[in-house]
């Protein structure tokens, strides 16, 4: 192999093309030359597989979102059932089982999605208009409620679908549906069309440029384009939320902050990424840039959750993070994802890789119950006692929800997830993500074997190499303070963070050891964070931690524990504990309020007491598990003295 060509040029690629995207400084893998083959994440996609995508076609058809498309197909009478975008979350269920297809073929998997491509092919008007809620219920003119109908948010979740097929499996039926609505869209928007204005949930962006990578159609990248370059006209009215809710107040170009719906705001951003990478227009990555920065730097949670707001699903002020109203929906850490990826893409810089991390670990994955049995629509930080939970408000997982959007959403970047995990550019190999994996560029091939994140030490094997140098790129992440790397038994220099590049001749069989220091830290917030001023909370490695209720004896309150933050932590497996995890040990003290009077809870601080004081010996677990154990409190964050 030439030197310098180190992606795989001619298989399939996964939901990120990039092969022919030159403004890229990293390469995605091939569909088919990375795949998570052991492991914690490993086990997740396997409960994906065998369990929440067969029960996610059950339950999109007692929810009634089959009933409507065979409605809207003429193949059954009756009313439509649901909401208005009921469409999107058949879209993304789909768009899981074609990825998952790539990753182990299954026939009774193949069977079901082509019942269902089926379906649509049969709903699907002349023109190409599809959107079942327009056809059954409200045949008025499309495309006239930008803001609320989510006809192109629908559409773009087709889209995916299709290019999921397309590549997974190589059948382009869905595609042909996705080509025409795509086209039905270009002809309406924009120079000649009828319709104007960005819709009101951004997600035909990003779908419209992917379609243009598969396709090699400029117009349906021009079309992403425009209606990026039309949000910002203040057009998509609320008399609740305002502009800024649609991230329609300023154009994107101008924004200096990230504002509004999060969900929304970050599907956008991910589309505007992906403009940038093919067009190169730097304005757009700066603009991006700002809004990373700000969400980053002030309006994240620990565990990487996005949105202070309940009513709107929105982001707060800046610090204003409250633990137990953070709303940290599930689909907000999958938009995360996406976008962090994006980013690191575009720039190469590890700091997206570290956010992505944070969030696909704690953020994402609290989003689903161990057994996957539930789901989390919100992700709080903490549960009181006594605290009401009012159906969807996030002390409880459910099986499934009448806005159903986090369910599939989650069974399509499960069963993406190896995409995730390395990059290839000119000189050669990065490993951005840690997991028992096998990770293919070119002619370059590498074995990874690690039990990440209970364990810190990665073992990576070449077992194939180029004749010519390369170098072996790989991440040391921000909270890795003393992290090592040998490479055949001998140490090679490491930076703090970022990444530690290893070029050398390679032959196979040539091992790298990366050991990366678990030890559990004491970590504070930022002093304008009121929300937890006085606290701290835990972290191991990668993983938030979090204290739940019944890990306590009957008689202690977690509304009342206190720890040191200067206090010890130990760290010990227990393989019998929500399937095997790491607890941190700890000491905290037990500090109940039995000096303060019931009648009113406030008293002059000059004389007010506490309760008797007693220690308490506490065990936290990773918050991404939390709630698995039945009902009862939990916190991240800790007061502490």
């Amino acid at each position: 192999m030439a030197a310098g060509r180190h992606e795989n040029e001619d298989g399939p690629a996964g939901p990120v093309d990039l092969r022919r995207s030159p403004h890229a400084k990293l390469r995605p893998l091939g569909l088919h030359d990375a795949a998570i083959t052991g492991g914690f994440l490993a086990d997740r996609q396997g409960l994906n597989r065998e369990r929440l995508i067969p029960e996610g076609h059950e339950r999109l058809e007692e929810a009634g979102n089959f009933h409507d498309l065979r409605v809207a197909a003429g193949r059954e009478e009756g009313e439509f059932r649901g909401l208005v975008f009921m469409d999107s979350d058949v879209h993304k269920w789909l768009e899981a089982v074609g990825w998952e297809l790539a990753r182990e073929p299954s026939d009774t998997l193949a069977a079901l999605a082509d019942d269902v491509i089926g379906l649509l092919e049969a709903a699907q008007e002349d023109d190409g208009y599809l959107n079942s809620y327009y056809q059954v219920v409200a045949p008025r003119p499309r495309f006239t409620n930008l803001s609320w109908d989510h006809e192109l948010y629908c559409a773009g979740h087709l889209i995916q679908a299709a290019v999921a097929h397309a590549r997974a499996r190589g059948d382009e039926r869905l595609l042909g549906v996705a080509r025409r609505l795509a086209d039905h869209i270009d002809e309406r928007f924009g120079d000649g069309g009828d319709r104007d204005g960005p819709p009101g949930h951004p997600e035909i962006e990003t779908a419209l440029v992917e379609l243009a990578r598969l396709t090699g159609e400029p117009r349906y990248r021009e079309r992403a384009q425009y209606f990026v370059d039309v949000r910002g006209r203040r057009e998509l009215p609320d008399a609740r939320f305002g502009s800024g809710y649609f991230q329609d107040r300023v154009p994107v170009r101008e924004a200096a902050e990230v504002e509004g719906h999060c969900v929304r705001a970050l599907y956008l951003a991910a589309g505007v990424v992906d403009l940038h990478l093919e067009t190169g227009e730097a304005e757009l990555l700066a603009a991006m840039e700002r809004w990373w920065a700000d969400m980053a730097g002030r309006k994240a949670y620990l565990t990487g959750g996005l949105g202070a707001h309940h009513t709107d699903e929105a982001f707060g002020d800046p610090y204003e993070l409250p633990p137990d109203r953070c709303y940290g929906e599930t689909c907000a850490a999958i938009a995360s994802v996406q976008w962090n990826w994006r980013m690191l893409l575009a720039t190469g810089e590890a700091r997206y890789a570290d956010l992505l991390e944070c969030t696909l670990y704690n953020g994402f994955l609290a989003g689903l119950a161990l057994d996957g049995g539930g789901y989390s629509y919100v992700n709080p930080l903490q549960v009181r006692e006594s605290h009401r939970d009012t159906g969807e408000r996030g002390a409880l997982r459910h099986p499934w929800y009448a806005c159903a959007c986090c369910p599939p959403n989650v069974m399509r970047l499960l069963a993406s997830l190896g995409h995730y995990l390395a990059t290839s550019d000119d000189s050669g190999l990065q490993v951005h993500q840690y997991a028992t994996s096998r990770l293919r560029a070119g002619d370059i091939a590498v074995q990874v074997e690690t039990d990440y994140p209970w364990s810190g030490r990665v073992v990576l094997e070449v077992t194939d190499a180029p004749a010519d140098e390369w170098t072996l790129a790989l991440r040391i992440p921000a909270w890795s303070a003393g992290a090592r790397v040998t490479v055949a038994g001998e140490d090679a220099p490491v930076e703090h963070t970022g990444y530690v590049r290893i070029r050398r001749t390679w032959e196979a069989g040539e091992k790298v050891v990366l050991e990366l220091p678990l030890d559990p830290r004491i970590v504070a917030p930022h002093p304008r964070i009121d929300a937890v001023r006085g606290q701290v909370a835990i972290e191991r490695g990668p993983l938030v931690y979090c204290l739940e209720g019944v890990d306590l004896p009957d008689e202690v309150s977690l509304d009342d524990v206190r720890i040191d933050r200067d206090v010890p932590l130990g760290d010990a497996p227990q393989e019998d504990l929500l399937g095997g995890v790491v607890t941190v040990r700890l000491e905290g003290e037990h500090v109940p309020p039995d000096g303060w009077p019931g009648e009113w809870p406030y008293q002059d601080a000059a004389g007010g007491a506490d309760g008797g004081r007693g220690p308490v010996q506490l065990a936290a677990v990773p918050y991404a598990l939390w709630g698995n154990r039945g009902e009862g409190t939990m916190r991240v964050w800790v007061p502490a003295r």
